[in-house]
């Protein structure tokens, strides 16, 4: 069920005993979401702890290093930025995904699996909603809350260089800056900061870079023997998804990456003229108009290539 942004607040003020879950391949705006509301939810005298299934980039411990655990039975559940129940991945999904009391989301694409959903696809990152949740709810931003809101508005944007930042966005991104979010810090952490092995891995992308339909289609593609021979894992790869939108000419980016379980996850990002969460749709996805992904089912990551990049291209001559 829909629900306005009060009736959110409302849910949350007379919430306790609460978990909170995020998407797998955690980001910035999923892990800043949750280690905010968290922190808010715990100010306010609640239990509340998070869970994530996957694994998480220690680039973020600092959004919850100074976090004590806190174990009970969950009264409420609450999910945030997951547009469906398949991103809380197969553990968590089958043991909370039909049990999910609210989720807050901003994807276009939100399935609204969850009892009741707040979405604002307008809103450049989840954690804008979070952040004017947490004023709404009262509670005071310090400056871990603050850095944890800033953590999501800043890598959801592109570091506030994307076409989905708002008036809205810089506003809240300096009054943040005001509670005293890291943002020097986190800037270079998440945009100016890459470990040998990841330059090793982006080395190796750059050596499968493919160019499609005179060059407005760029493709990249990831194996698992990529990953092994450089020391990396998949979470490597937020940096490495948004070169192909970066080359002049290109309209449509895609990354295609082999999983374990021999899988295809396919990210998409787009220029200004094309719909990202169109294309995925196509293949069971979504997302947002210019970043979105799906997953390839039962073929190779050339077939796959293959069947996606035909797909764009006559998704461009429409």
């Amino acid at each position: 069920m829909k629900i306005e942004f009060s009736q959110a607040v409302h849910e949350l003020k007379n919430a306790d005993k609460i978990l909170i879950l995020t998407h797998i391949n955690p980001d910035g705006d999923t892990l800043g979401s949750g280690f905010a509301l968290l922190r808010a939810l715990r100010k306010m005298g609640k239990r509340v702890r998070l869970l994530n299934g996957d694994k998480i980039n220690s680039k973020y411990n600092y959004l919850f290093e100074d976090l004590e655990e806190d174990e009970f039975d969950e009264e409420f559940i609450v999910s945030v930025d997951v547009a469906e129940r398949k991103l809380l991945g197969d553990a968590l999904s089958e043991k909370y995904g039909d049990r999910v009391d609210l989720s807050i989301d901003h994807h276009e694409s939100s399935r609204r699996f969850a009892k009741k959903t707040y979405c604002e696809p307008h809103s450049a990152s989840c954690c804008e909603i979070i952040y004017l949740i947490i004023k709404a709810l009262g509670v005071e931003t310090d400056s871990d809350i603050a850095s944890c809101i800033y953590t999501g508005c800043s890598t959801d944007t592109g570091c506030f260089k994307y076409s989905n930042v708002t008036v809205r966005t810089h506003l809240i991104a300096s009054e943040l800056i005001a509670a005293g979010a890291d943002h020097s810090r986190i800037n270079v952490r998440m945009f100016d900061t890459k470990s040998m092995n990841n330059i090793m891995l982006e080395r190796m992308c750059l050596s499968s870079l493919e160019f499609f339909a005179g060059g407005t289609i760029a493709v990249i593609s990831v194996t698992q023997a990529m990953l092994r021979e450089s020391g990396t894992d998949k979470s490597a790869l937020d940096a490495i998804k948004p070169i192909t939108r970066q080359i002049e000419g290109v309209k449509v980016g895609v990354t295609l990456r082999e999983e374990e379980d021999g899988v295809i996850s396919v990210s998409v990002r787009t220029d200004e003229d094309v719909d990202a969460a169109a294309i995925c749709a196509n293949f069971g996805g979504g997302g947002h108009i210019r970043a979105a992904g799906c997953e390839i089912y039962g073929k190779s990551i050339e077939k796959a290539k293959t069947e996606v990049t035909e797909y764009i291209v006559t998704y461009l001559n429409k």
